[in-house]
């Protein structure tokens, strides 16, 4: 017996952090704007592009820095050029998790948040049909 289950795509991707406030800075530094913050429930989301879910910060509690990268998940966003993110993360002073790298589409660059999340951008110049327009 298979379950039939229609995955109709992505909501809010979560990330735990252990200082919403903190990890509101670092994410703006880094260039992602805040489409909305409720520090009462300690959430905050991240816009994603033109769509409507985006990167939810979740405070936890005794949430500690975790050195980069820790194992986990990853999520990459698409974005036009990811050296040239990589270069303009740099002079934020928000180091790349390791120098960007090749795909098979384009190039990747990771970064991780302090709590080690993993947020890779990358880019579709080698293959341009399947970028976003």
């Amino acid at each position: 017996m298979s379950l039939e289950l229609e995955l109709l795509g992505f909501d809010n991707v979560l990330f735990p952090v252990g200082d919403l406030g903190e990890a509101v800075s670092f994410y703006e530094r880094a260039g992602f704007r805040v489409k909305f913050r409720l520090d009462e429930a300690g959430i905050a989301l991240l816009e994603a592009g033109k769509e409507t879910p985006g990167v939810l910060l979740r405070a936890e509690e005794d949430f500690g820095h975790r050195p980069p990268p820790w194992p986990g998940p990853r999520v990459w966003l698409e974005v036009r050029d990811a050296k040239a993110a990589a270069r303009a993360l740099a002079e934020a002073g928000i180091p790349s998790v390791d120098p960007p790298f090749s795909t098979s589409t384009g190039h990747v660059v990771e970064i991780a948040d302090p709590w080690g999340n993993v947020i890779g951008l990358t880019d579709y110049l080698k293959r341009p049909e399947l970028a976003r327009s």
